[in-house]
């Protein structure tokens, strides 16, 4: 059974396959090998686009879908960017511009703790849906580090570690990822759909 990782983000898309891996019977594929154009993200929470992206992926894919939504919540900022966390700057998936904001707006301050929230989506096309929803603590560094990960990776440290997330090795992000907890609470949805397609009908 084919599934489809509805994202347009090349960077989301690696993260996303390595972390669900092979599962036997399910083929995963993406928005662009479909040539799918991107749901808009028009919802007010992370909750809302997940759903938004999962179910509009679904009807025009006729396939199983899965979709997600992440925000950094930072707590001095009350819980900014949030829902906003990818155009933060104004400038969408502009990472060295929210990164050199949210710096800009942390200076001075000595609470930096933070949060990543990821709420990833299954959608079927008959527009059922369920959700699943990942957290990561940890803090804001006072520059960014690495060059690895994408968008405020370089900036956020998770509890326990020194490293941001952006000087780990790929496998050890998402070992511990806020996105890895999000989709392996939709993992036994993608079992039982391998397993017998009939069971979500």
């Amino acid at each position: 059974m084919k599934v489809l990782i509805g994202t347009g983000n090349p960077a989301k898309l690696a993260e996303i396959r390595e972390i669900l891996g092979e599962i036997p019977g399910i083929e995963w594929v993406s928005a662009a090998e479909l040539n799918l154009p991107e749901p808009k993200e028009e919802g007010k929470t992370l909750e809302e686009n997940a759903i938004i992206k999962a179910v509009a992926y679904a009807k025009h894919s006729g396939l199983p879908a899965l979709a997600e939504d992440t925000g950094l919540e930072v707590e001095a900022l009350a819980g900014a960017p949030g829902v906003l966390s990818s155009r933060f700057s104004g400038k969408e998936k502009d990472y060295a511009a929210n990164n050199e904001k949210l710096l800009a707006l942390l200076s001075g301050k000595e609470n930096r703790r933070a949060r990543f929230r990821t709420v990833a989506c299954l959608a079927l096309p008959d527009g059922r849906f369920w959700t699943s929803e990942g957290v990561l603590e940890g803090t804001i560094a006072e520059e960014p580090r690495g060059k690895g990960g994408f968008g405020y990776d370089p900036l956020f440290i998770p509890e326990g570690e020194s490293r941001t997330l952006a000087e780990m090795a790929p496998a050890e992000k998402n070992a511990i990822s806020h996105r890895k907890r999000a989709l392996e609470g939709l993992r036994p949805l993608f079992l039982a759909l391998a397993k017998n397609p009939e069971l979500l009908a």
